[in-house]
């Protein structure tokens, strides 16, 4: 089974940049897309072979989340049940026979760390919601995580400590997630391998200088450990400020 995640900063505009194109090439059996920037009906996607689940923000043309699948999943839930944090779109779930997938956009903690308070909150209840989930059946949750974990996962990691998305505390609660049972895949397949990001500001050349981020993850339960085949960030595919990510599992 292939997955693929990607954060294409405005589905609608990434249209435009290929998106499409780049989804009948891959033939995933899942693609799960962030920050869709849209509302259901607000625009056709056409995967015909893709079943389609949107969870968007109340704010319209904000955040949002989206799941393409060519099997039917038994249940599709939008959010984890916390009103707090269930307006902005940010996490589908869909429940198939062997496992959960659990697609996430996190928020991020903001210039100056002005929502880090808020986000501490977040990874603390998302946290306990894929624990209660994987009670039932092995979890595979992927997104942009807004968070580089460790220093080999950007390239200026001294200038950055204590910005968002490298603030010791977003980085603790990264390393809590891991702790509590869930495979970094990428980290397993390469656990030394510098230099392969996954977002590059569009500020500062800083893709033409690979000068990026690793924040798009896949993380599964350590029961799915043994099925991993394979792990992949493209970083030559264009089309958003991310590039997609992708896990191979046999399930």
């Amino acid at each position: 089974m292939k997955l693929i995640s990607w954060n294409v900063n405005g589905i609608r505009a990434a249209m435009t940049k290929g998106f499409l194109d780049f989804a009948a090439e891959a033939d995933a059996d899942i693609l799960c897309v962030q920050e869709t920037k849209m509302q259901e009906g607000q625009a056709e996607v056409p995967l015909e072979s893709y079943h389609q689940y949107w969870c968007s923000a109340d704010k319209k043309g904000y955040s949002g989340t989206a799941v393409f699948t060519k099997e039917e999943p038994i249940s599709v839930t939008c959010g984890i049940g916390i009103d707090e944090h269930d307006h902005e779109g940010r996490v589908i779930t869909c429940e198939y026979p062997e496992f959960y997938l659990v697609n996430v956009y996190v928020p991020n903690a903001q210039n100056e760390l002005k929502r880090l308070d808020y986000r501490m909150k977040w990874e603390d209840d998302f946290r306990a919601y894929l624990k209660s989930l994987e009670a039932a059946k092995p979890v595979i949750t992927c997104g942009d995580f807004n968070v580089a974990h460790q220093e080999i996962d950007l390239k200026n990691p001294k200038s950055n400590r204590g910005n968002a998305g490298f603030s010791d505390e977003e980085r603790e609660k990264m390393t809590l997630l891991q702790d509590s049972g869930f495979v970094d895949t990428w980290r397993y397949f390469y656990p030394d391998l510098e230099g392969v990001y996954s977002w590059w500001s569009y500020r500062f050349r800083a893709r033409d200088n690979n000068a990026g981020w690793r924040i798009d993850y896949f993380l599964v339960s350590e029961a799915l450990k043994d099925k991993l085949l394979g792990a992949d960030i493209m970083t030559d595919v264009f089309g958003s400020d991310h590039c997609p990510v992708s896990l191979d599992i046999d399930l």
